[in-house]
């Protein structure tokens, strides 16, 4: 059984920073393709990034520019790093791996965007 677990969730004004975290028990290359969703209060789970095994990455439109995935193969651990924040990124963040056509999910990370 796959488990991933994310990390370093949290609140912060906006402009700030957060760096989240997501573990994987087994080997991140053995993925198809990895990455974060998030989901806000009353609104649809939505793709915020992903890579693909090959290293091909896609950020939508909303994080472009201020987001970057990335990942340590070593340490079996996938990373969004979340810079110039706004209110609009309050979400919980969801880890996901996909291999062939099962998905895996974390259990989430919360991430709270305020004055």
């Amino acid at each position: 059984q796959v488990h991933l677990v994310e990390s370093g969730g949290g609140s912060v004004q906006p402009g700030g920073s957060l760096r989240l975290s997501c573990a994987s028990s087994d080997n991140i290359f053995n993925f198809n393709r990895m990455g974060w969703s998030r989901q806000a209060p009353g609104e649809q789970r939505e793709l915020v990034a992903d890579i693909n095994v090959g290293g091909k990455i896609n950020y939508s439109d909303s994080v472009k520019g201020r987001f970057t995935i990335s990942r340590d193969g070593a340490a079996n651990t996938i990373y969004l790093q979340m810079n110039s924040l706004k209110p609009e990124d309050t979400a919980i963040y969801y880890c996901f791996g996909q291999i062939m056509s099962r998905s895996y999910w974390g259990r989430g990370a919360q991430v709270t965007v305020s004055e």
